[in-house]
């Protein structure tokens, strides 16, 4: 993430974001940083933060070292290093990582703010609102995708039902396809009003196909109709007559998520057909 033209870099573990902070402390000293961070943890006040953070967050935090460590805080000759404090307390909070790619130092939010406070209270807002607005951009493309897979899903059970009932042994490979692109289009048709080519020649510049830019809402009924789908195909209900369900279907369910007060339906969606 870039925060105040500077790149703060990122790592993942046990599903916590961690932050470089020895990406920020380049805002002090750009040609090593570590000393930056070397300097921080030194102080009695830093660690007294992280050792709380410890104690309150890893059941398997050495507090006896901890204490010891403490205790030598404050003398000229006391130093310690991110990698000494997690060797002896068996620290989690912090993390130091080595290699040609995405080394240095890391820690948990809690931590890394706290140091971006030490090196720059105004620096530490922006990078709380730069975090912030990641994370809300992860959220949603969790959800977005989780939708997507929804979606899948349900496109599955239809073209079980479609080998089960109506592709018959007779068929050739190519006939076998246009069953599955016609019960595909009978979807789009219900609840765009339009085939996929017909959307393809209106929107010849897009990449994808109409569904990859439409909403969460069309996402959640095109879901539920190719469950319906399925059920109708296996009850043996003409294409016709699906067809006209299935409007009926998207329409209504459409007007009810337009009527909804859930967040997830009042969002702006610039992804909308």
């Amino acid at each position: 993430m870039l925060v105040k033209d500077i790149e703060i870099s990122t790592k993942g573990k046990n599903k916590i974001t961690y932050i470089s902070l020895t990406d920020i402390a380049k805002i002090k000293n750009p040609a090593d940083p570590r000393f930056v961070v070397i300097n921080w943890l030194r102080s009695k006040e830093t660690l007294s933060f992280v050792g709380l953070w410890e104690i309150l967050n890893n059941p398997n935090f050495n507090r006896v070292e901890f204490d010891t460590v403490k205790n030598e805080a404050g003398y000229n000759a006391f130093s310690i290093s991110p990698s000494q404090w997690i060797k002896k307390t068996n620290a989690i909070g912090i993390i130091s990582t080595a290699g040609r790619h995405n080394s240095g130092t890391f820690a948990h939010p809690d931590i890394a703010f706290e140091f971006a406070s030490w090196v720059s209270s105004e620096f530490k807002l922006y990078l709380i609102l730069e975090f912030q607005r990641l994370k809300e951009h992860e959220q949603k493309q969790l959800e977005w995708n989780a939708r997507r897979e929804i979606a899948k899903l349900n496109y599955a059970l239809q073209t079980d039902a479609i080998k089960e009932h109506l592709i018959v042994p007779e068929l050739k490979s190519h006939q076998i396809s246009y069953v599955y692109a016609s019960e595909a289009d009978m979807l789009n048709v219900a609840l765009f009003g339009q085939t996929a080519a017909e959307w393809k020649i209106q929107n010849p510049t897009l990449k994808g196909n109409m569904r990859d830019h439409t909403t969460i809402q069309h996402l959640l009924v095109l879901a539920n109709m190719e469950s319906y789908n399925a059920q109708m195909i296996k009850d043996k209900i003409s294409a016709k007559d699906r067809l006209i369900k299935l409007n009926e279907m998207a329409r209504q369910q459409l007007k009810t998520f337009s009527q909804s007060k859930n967040p997830l339906f009042i969002e702006n969606n610039d992804n909308e057909v």
